[in-house]
């Protein structure tokens, strides 16, 4: 599949995927999901990839949904969104929490609706100085989807998830990390640097544990105390074979650099 909307690469160990409809602050159509979809089906399917890197080209990360796709132009009576949420945007959300690696979300610019929760269904989400987050479902109308419903309450609370939802008030980068929204602010110039070391450091990090770690954290929102305690036991009994629990004793004993194999 040759790709019109987006950039895809992958180069030792680290994919990147890149929106890229910049004229229109990478908003999505329905092609530009199809494209999403794909590339993550192929990311899946090669072994070699330890990590995955998401941001957006030009000024913007992603202005969530393009209005002006004809999937979603209202008419009489109306237009059929839960469809589009149905069949694109939760499906998009749930690969990213499912796959076993962390995702990083560089956010170069503006995220704004499905865009702004996008980014917040990522692992770690760093974001420029100038970027900035933004709600706007409640200004045409509709709720925050793509999981905003339930990514804000639990990062930063019922009060702050309610302002934002129904306000649709930017938030800037520099108080979205101070509210634990995202992971950290950095200069507009160092993002991409920040967001490659990091993905190089995951790249040769031991991937088996840090996708137990991802799937551990997410289910102790469902869990009770003693189901998320059994969870880990399960967990680290697998860890305590792999090979990478194998060799990260031997470097330390040795005091040399570990070599994980993510297995």
């Amino acid at each position: 599949m040759s790709y019109e909307s987006i950039l895809f690469t992958i180069k030792n160990g680290v994919a990147v995927l890149t929106l890229n409809r910049p004229d229109r602050l990478n908003s999505f159509t329905q092609a530009m999901h199809l494209e999403v979809r794909d590339a993550l089906d192929k990311l899946q399917a090669d072994t070699s990839v330890r990590v995955l890197v998401l941001t957006g080209a030009g000024r913007g990360f992603c202005a969530g949904q393009d209005l002006g796709d004809r999937a979603v132009a209202p008419g009489a009576p109306g237009v059929d969104l839960g469809e589009s949420v149905e069949k694109f945007y939760a499906p998009l959300v749930l690969t990213l929490r499912g796959l076993p690696m962390p995702v990083i979300c560089a956010v170069n610019g503006v995220a704004a609706g499905a865009g702004a929760n996008l980014a917040l269904a990522c692992d770690i989400v760093l974001a420029a100085k100038s970027a900035s987050f933004i709600e706007a479902f409640c200004k045409l109308g509709l709720i925050p989807d793509t999981g905003g419903t339930w990514h804000l309450p639990r990062l930063i609370g019922h009060a702050r998830a309610t302002g934002l939802a129904m306000l649709g008030e930017k938030l800037s980068a520099e108080k979205a990390e101070e509210w634990g929204l995202i992971w950290r602010c950095v200069p507009d110039e160092a993002l991409m640097d920040e967001a490659m070391a990091m993905a190089d450091h995951f790249a040769s990090a031991p991937t088996k544990g840090l996708a137990f770690t991802k799937k551990a954290l997410q289910a102790s929102y469902a869990n009770t105390l003693p189901e998320q305690l059994k969870l880990e036991g399960e967990m680290m009994r697998e860890l305590g074979y792999s090979h990478d629990y194998r060799e990260g004793v031997a470097a330390f004993i040795a005091k040399r650099p570990a070599q994980f194999k993510g297995e």
